[in-house]
Parts: structure tokens; C-alpha cells; sequence
């Protein structure tokens, strides 16, 4: 176990009633692709957090990427020690590899927001398809809602399902049928869309097809995304603001204390 997490000396579903939630919890997710999970954080926490997240978005704005879409702040918990507690939480590691089902690393962890009246939408796509990963096929990232998420304010919609397409090119976020013309059949999927209360999250497959919702209301939409990835996967040699200046070689392994194991 890295000792970024420290020893996990207790599990955060101790007792067999909340044993018995996550199994239904697996069992949803390895189906669909996707789970919500409620009360990750408890309401201390989220206060906690949310204030941490907020004075970090006032003060690193400007180095915001991905444009009209959303604010992003990339590797947040290796710049700021509360949102490291964010995305090292116990809970988090321990979830998301009970639903991959294998050990995990971090990839790297990003804030999301969208900004008031924000009337764009983040189209269909997959994750994984932009990430410079190579045997990497667990991958999933936890979306933690540090304020209440519904449907106006930019929630997500997910395909479930359809996490087993894995051959598609990145997708463009600004196009509502890219995907789809990738992938014709997703066309006719099942929609999902799933609101969240500040302090709940989704864990979502890297393959799982999803999109967000405009901000159409007065507050920010601002979450907090941990990805993790197979503890064995390897870089694939493209390009990634992440890995661009690590100087890594094509084949060796993300690892170490920037990509630290959860156990």
C-alpha cells in the first residue's frame, strides 16, 4: 500500500449491512457501467471540502483548461493539502477498487465546473479513448458532488450497458453526435441521468458512454473527479497534460509517487 494513503486499519463498510449494500453496489456497476453511490462524504465533510475547492478555483481560475465546456484544474491534490485528503479518502480507494474488482493506481484527479448559466452542454463520449494508457482496461473515475447537482445545475446522463466498446477514437465534447456517428447503435441506448446531492457520487467505467447537462442556474456546478487506473497499466506514448513533462518512455510503467497505488 502506498503510504500516500497510509494503512487502512479499518474498512469504511465495516458491518454486514454495508457489506451487503456494496456487493449490490458491484453488482450494478459491473452491469451498467456506472453507480451512484450517496453520502461518500458526510455533511462536515462536504463543508470542508467545498470551502477548500472553492478558494483553490479563486485563486488557479486562470489556468483553467477545455474552454467553454467546463473549468478544469488538473492533479488538484498534488497543489493543495485539503483536496489531497479529497482524493486520497479512504472510502474512495477502497470503493473503487471493490468495483474494478483488481488493484489501482491514481491517474490523476481533476476539478470540474461549470460555471453559472453555462448553457453548453459536455456531449456523449468515453474517457478512455483520450488517456495515454496501455493495458488499462478497469479504469473509473469517482465524480464527487460538492454541491447539490440536479438536473439544471449539469448533471451527468450515462448509457448503461455499453462499457464493452472499446475500440472508438476520442470524441469530440462540442458535437452531440459524434459518438454516435462512431457508434450508431449507442443511438438507440437507454439514457440515465442521475442527480446528486452535495456529498454523493457516481463511479463510472472509463469506457461507460456519458454526458453533463447545461448549468442553467445562479450557483456553480463544482465537482471533484478522481480517476484510477490498473495498477499495471503502462504509457502508450501520446500526447496528455498529465504525462507530457514526465519524460516517460513509450512502454513503462505509471507508477510511482505521481500514479500511487492505493494498496
Amino acid at each position: 500500500m502506498s503510504e500516500l494513503y497510509g494503512k487502512r486499519s479499518e474498512s469504511p463498510w465495516p458491518n454486514d449491512q454495508q457489506t451487503a449494500t456494496l456487493r449490490d453496489m458491484i453488482e450494478e456497476y459491473r452491469k451498467n457501467g456506472f453507480v451512484r453511490v450517496p453520502g461518500v462524504l458526510d455533511q462536515a465533510e462536504v463543508e470542508h471540502f467545498r470551502t477548500a475547492a472553492e478558494r483553490f478555483l479563486k485563486e488557479h481560475r486562470g489556468r483553467s483548461t477545455a474552454g467553454a465546456v467546463f473549468s478544469q484544474l488538473v492533479n488538484v491534490w498534488q497543489q493543495d493539502p485539503v483536496m489531497r485528503e479529497l482524493t486520497l479518502h479512504p472510502k474512495l480507494a477502497e470503493t473503487a477498487e471493490r468495483l474494478a474488482g483488481i488493484p489501482l493506481r491514481i491517474w490523476h484527479d481533476h476539478m470540474l465546473v461549470k460555471e453559472p448559466h453555462n448553457e453548453a452542454a459536455t456531449e456523449f463520449h468515453q474517457d478512455q479513448p483520450y488517456w495515454p494508457h496501455a493495458g488499462s482496461r478497469h479504469a473509473l473515475s469517482a465524480w464527487i458532488a460538492l454541491v447539490d447537482v440536479p438536473p439544471e445545475r449539469g448533471c451527468m446522463t450515462f448509457l448503461p450497458g455499453v462499457h464493452d466498446v472499446t475500440s472508438l477514437r476520442p470524441q469530440d465534447l462540442n458535437d452531440e453526435d459524434d459518438l454516435f456517428q462512431l457508434a450508431p447503435d449507442l443511438r438507440w441506448s437507454q439514457r440515465v441521468t442521475v442527480p446528486l446531492r452535495a456529498g454523493d457520487c457516481t463511479f463510472h467505467n472509463s469506457y461507460t458512454p456519458h454526458m453533463a447537462l447545461p448549468n442553467k442556474t445562479d450557483l456553480a456546478r463544482l465537482a471533484h473527479v478522481v480517476i484510477f487506473m490498473d495498477a499495471e497499466t503502462t504509457y502508450s506514448g501520446a500526447p496528455h497534460v498529465v504525462t507530457d513533462p514526465l519524460g516517460l518512455q513509450k512502454g513503462e510503467r505509471l507508477a510511482g509517487d505521481v500514479f500511487p497505488a492505493l494498496r
